[in-house]
């Protein structure tokens, strides 16, 4: 009894379904941990969506034996099990395209997009029963994705990918600003903004508004600290600066 049903259809089916939805999480849980905008619900879904239409291609079509025992297709006489499971490829692009986003001139999400695609043929490789393809490729992705980020983020300092455009609104004292402002000017040669003008609320005060672009490892944490020893600096905010 045992041994019919692990070796029936139904059997099969479920343990490909649920090899995706466990290799799904695995991808899934790394975009998450990174706060992407697709996380483990959408990578789960994707995977074990990519694998349910692969298996619908398989065992989803009526078939019959002709004489010499060929599955073929009533309709047109071929049976071809890669129709539905071929439209994933072009399909899962929708969903990709849905994750690229653009601030200025920088673009995000296109790794997030490349992750579905490879979520979206983990799922197939699942709906195939390839499990040991799944597996590999599911650990492979999961390596890239970590070790490729700590490599850029660890030897790549100097890489465009680290550089950060930050926004610096300043208060200082009026016998100081025109020092601050020079340092500002000679400290950053990324200088995209600078800007000075009295404070409305404290006329012996001065507001310098800064956009800059920073490489480094931690950058509002390291510039916040180097402008709270500046002399004469009162008050600093930084943020990520994207322009739209």
């Amino acid at each position: 009894m045992l041994e019919n049903i692990l070796q029936s259809t139904e059997f099969s089916i479920f343990i490909r379904v649920l090899m995706a939805v466990l290799l799904g999480f695995a991808v899934g849980l790394e975009r998450e941990m990174t706060n992407k905008y697709a996380g483990l619900r959408t990578n789960i879904l994707v995977c074990v969506g990519a694998c349910v239409f692969t298996i619908l291609s398989v065992y989803g079509f009526p078939t019959f034996a002709n004489g010499d025992n060929v599955l073929i297709d009533h309709a047109t006489g071929i049976r071809d099990t890669s129709r539905v499971a071929a439209q994933v490829v072009t399909g899962i692009g929708f969903i990709g395209g849905g994750t690229v986003l653009r601030h200025g001139a920088t673009i995000f999400g296109i790794t997030t997009a490349a992750t579905l695609w490879m979520a979206a043929s983990i799922g197939m490789a699942c709906g195939t029963g390839m499990f040991l393809l799944a597996l590999i490729a599911t650990v492979l992705t999961v390596l890239v994705l970590i070790s490729v980020r700590f490599f850029e983020k660890n030897v790549l300092i100097k890489s465009t990918k680290n550089l950060r455009r930050l926004k610096i609104n300043l208060t200082c004292g009026n016998e100081f600003s025109n020092t601050i402002y020079d340092f500002i000017v000679d400290k950053y040669p990324n200088l995209h903004e600078i800007s000075k003008k009295q404070s409305k609320q404290d006329e012996n005060l001065t507001k310098i508004n800064v956009i800059i672009d920073i490489n480094d490892r931690k950058p509002l944490q390291s510039t916040y600290k180097m402008f709270q020893k500046i002399e004469g600096v009162e008050s600093v905010s930084i943020q990520e600066y994207n322009e739209v």
